[in-house]
């Protein structure tokens, strides 16, 4: 890995930030499709909070090397960040039914998490919001490309 992947650049930074607002306003989008009555807490905080994780990490890593690369890029970022969000609000529920007591074992754990991020998969299958996470990707790439381009 050369030096440089590891600096901050004014691509890594917009994409970071593009994948947040794109985490919040998919968080905002989802919420209608939960059941009536559930507590999301700080569900679009730690959502904007993966993509610019996910925009910084996997985009802005992937800025730099051409205009299908940086579609690729924001892409990948989207599913990365669709993936391990569906990952750590799993677990996260997975814990609070081990502390209630309706998880026993590791493994029933491990299956749990599995059982619960299927799930709010199944809940992510709504065309809206999947054209937002794709359209969303592709700007978010193009744009960060372009930024890397400009200002590099």
């Amino acid at each position: 890995m050369p030096v440089t992947d590891t600096m901050p650049t004014a691509a890594r930074a917009i994409a970071a930030l593009l994948l947040a607002g794109l985490g919040w306003v998919a968080s905002d989008m989802i919420r209608p499709l939960m059941p009536e009555g559930t507590n999301f807490g700080y569900f679009n905080e730690v959502n904007a909070a993966l993509g610019l994780i996910c925009g910084w990490r996997v985009i802005g890593k992937r800025l730099g090397f051409g205009w299908s690369n940086g579609l690729s890029a924001g892409l990948t970022g989207v599913a990365s960040l669709v993936v391990l969000s569906l990952f750590l609000l799993s677990l996260y529920k997975m814990l609070e039914l081990a502390l209630d007591r309706r998880v026993t074992g590791l493994m029933e754990g491990l299956v749990t998490i599995f059982d619960i991020a299927t799930e709010y998969a199944l809940v992510l299958l709504h065309v809206p919001l999947i054209g937002l996470l794709v359209g969303g990707g592709v700007v978010i790439g193009l744009f960060g490309e372009w930024v890397s381009h400009r200002w590099s």
